[in-house]
């Protein structure tokens, strides 16, 4: 699916504070190496359903085996091995002698030192692997997992390497035998780690998202590869927010336009996040905020949420959400199943002239079918004139006022929403009353 950088932010998919941005929700990984390849899946959407599927697979693979997942394999193992293979030795030598080991231990103590120790942790290494190989791989190993695994495994035909599993513990090793296994590694077999190290890397990512899963009791969409977008989500909440009130939302051929209306803080921001994030998740075979969902395969996502001025080049804001626009058109033009996610249209510009913008851009994208829409706006006012076409849904989100208090329930309606509360929440966050106790100033007669 295609994504281009400005969904990415629009989305918080990731975010220079990670803590508010969707990866940081759903990276469990256990090691460094494995959040890199987190982020490579995730900046990398599939456009194949089979890849897909099998994704799924394989997070619920390792969800149903959770308990079973090894923990020799930490970060600091996987940080000595680097190490290892950048450490300036002197020449390991290939010998089984403990004379040679207690010379070596003379001579080069240093080096025996950071043998010795990095011995442990390739014991931990392929002790880890083994055992995710034992009980992971078999015949219905679904396929992602099993060309993984399988790879791994081949490396474990190497004499060196049994006898080095052999042992119960890594503290079994006979000091004689360091000097032996370290040459092996470090000379014929560095190759073949510096994979499996990626391998497990690879693994701890699904890992990571298998876990996140069953944290935040997500749940895996049905996917379609037909024709005709759809999106029927039920049970819906915003990832990000830690006590959400769901949604439910069905989008399809019928009904393929959603003009979302309502007042400042009511919602329509997040619900528009909320749907964009959940399918981007589908399309990385990750699981979804939401209780059930079923949509088609997207061929790409994009949204026009969050657009920004360009002082540098002269650029207004209303210029970049022009051309921010011209683009949205040119993609679903093409024909594909696209989702467009569009808050506050032409938010740089006066009220007239957005009305008749916003009207313009939105007669013209009712004639795309291809393609799914959410769109947000303060204009309920060109709401009426666009009944007429039998594409679009109409929904808002109501908002109560009691005294001065605004109260949002959060709730998806049926309708169009005329709530403007603007001056209501500045009164209501005492700027109005800040503004009455500016002194006026003191005017001194001119002579």
């Amino acid at each position: 699916m295609e994504i281009d950088k400005t969904t990415f932010y629009d989305l918080s998919i990731f975010n220079v504070s990670e803590e508010d941005s969707v990866f940081r929700q759903i990276n469990h990984t256990r090691t460094s190496g494995g959040r890199d390849e987190l982020e490579y899946l995730m900046l990398h959407p599939y456009h194949e359903l089979d890849r897909i599927l099998s994704t799924q697979a394989t997070l619920r693979w390792i969800i149903d085996r959770h308990k079973d997942w090894p923990l020799e394999i930490t970060n600091g193992t996987l940080m000595v091995i680097d190490k290892y293979y950048t450490y300036n030795f002197d020449r390991i030598p290939l010998s089984h002698s403990p004379l040679d080991a207690l010379t070596y231990k003379i001579f080069h103590g240093p080096d025996y030192s950071m043998v010795k120790y990095s011995i442990g942790h390739f014991y931990d290494l392929f002790k880890g692997m083994d055992k995710l190989i034992r009980l992971y791989l078999n015949e219905d190993t679904p396929q992602i997992l099993k060309e993984l695994l399988v790879r791994a495994q081949s490396m474990f035909k190497d004499k060196a390497i049994q006898d080095l599993i052999s042992y119960k513990a890594a503290g079994d090793i006979k000091p004689a035998d360091f000097l032996s296994m370290a040459h092996f590694l470090l000379y014929h077999f560095k190759r073949s780690v510096l994979e499996m190290m990626q391998i497990y890397y690879r693994l701890d990512a699904y890992y990571g998202m298998a876990d996140a899963v069953m944290e935040k009791n997500m749940h895996f969409p049905t996917i379609h590869a037909q024709a005709m977008p759809i999106v029927k989500v039920s049970g819906l909440s915003h990832l990000l927010l830690k006590n959400p009130v769901p949604y439910s939302l069905q989008l399809d051929v019928r009904n393929n336009f959603l003009f979302l209306t309502g007042a400042n803080m009511a919602g329509k921001s997040t619900f528009i996040k909320a749907v964009g994030i959940s399918v981007y998740l589908a399309h990385i075979g990750m699981a979804v905020p939401a209780d059930s969902m079923e949509l088609s395969l997207f061929d790409g996502l994009l949204s026009n949420i969050q657009v920004q001025d360009n002082i540098l080049k002269g650029e207004s804001y209303f210029y970049n959400e022009v051309q921010r626009i011209k683009s949205t058109v040119l993609k679903v033009a093409d024909g594909k199943k696209w989702l467009i996610l569009i808050d506050e249209l032409f938010k740089g510009t006066n009220i007239e002239d957005a009305m008749n913008c916003s009207t313009a851009v939105i007669k013209g994208l009712l004639k795309i079918h291809s393609s799914l829409f959410v769109l947000s706006t303060h204009l309920y006012e060109i709401g009426d004139g666009l009944r007429v076409y039998p594409n679009i849904a109409f929904r808002y989100f109501e908002t109560e006022v009691d005294g001065d208090q605004l109260l949002f329930s959060y709730q998806l309606k049926n309708g169009i929403s005329n709530d403007r509360l603007g001056y209501l929440i500045l009164k209501r966050e005492k700027v109005i009353e800040l503004l009455d106790q500016i002194p006026e100033p003191q005017v001194t007669p001119s002579t």
